[in-house]
């Protein structure tokens, strides 16, 4: 048998290995293999409504914080929580997200669809200087978190700088569209 032929047939053997290893792994495995962020996650901010912040309910509701499920199955979201650093604090009630969906919380009054969700305020909620959102599950465990505004050194001091992610994964910057 020629190094040719010896190499093409151990990478068929890899390829059918590499494929017999992916369906044997549960889907759960499967789903978050390489995942550099949760399958829920804040995947945009709108911290500072455009014009004016004269706490209108048009400029309260362009105040939004986006999450995003990037998996293949609905989540249930119910008693999840969207807070800021102040202790604002949203709360999830009979919410699914889809699969590969998006959906919008804003911050003033409105009415809730599968793609945009009000939390009725009548202030504003993130700060447009510096602040955290923070997403945690029904169990209280923080699952996303971005920080906009500052960014902590070593010593634990703050400095102004873009947006920052707990969990590791992609560092987004200008979370305002």
């Amino acid at each position: 048998m020629s190094v040719s032929s010896s190499r093409r047939l151990a990478a068929v053997a890899g390829v059918a290995a590499a494929v017999v290893g992916a369906v044997a792994l549960p889907a759960s495995a499967a789903d978050h293999h390489g995942r550099h962020h949760p399958v829920v996650y804040i995947s945009d901010v709108q911290y500072d409504s455009p014009g004016r912040d004269d706490r209108s309910n048009r400029s309260l509701n362009a105040e939004w914080v986006e999450l995003t499920n990037d998996s293949r199955r609905a989540v249930n979201l119910d008693g999840w929580t969207l807070s800021d650093e102040d202790g604002h604090t949203y709360t999830f009630e009979h919410y699914r997200l889809n699969g590969g969906a998006s959906v919008r919380v804003h911050t003033g009054v409105g009415r809730d669809t599968w793609s945009d969700l009000y939390q009725d305020r009548r202030a504003y909620v993130w700060d447009n200087d510096s602040d955290t959102a923070t997403l945690r599950n029904h169990r209280d465990r923080v699952v996303d978190e971005v920080s906009w505004g500052y960014d902590r050194d070593p010593r634990g001091a703050d400095r102004h700088r873009g947006d920052d992610r707990r969990d590791g994964g992609d560092h987004r910057e200008g979370h305002r569209n």
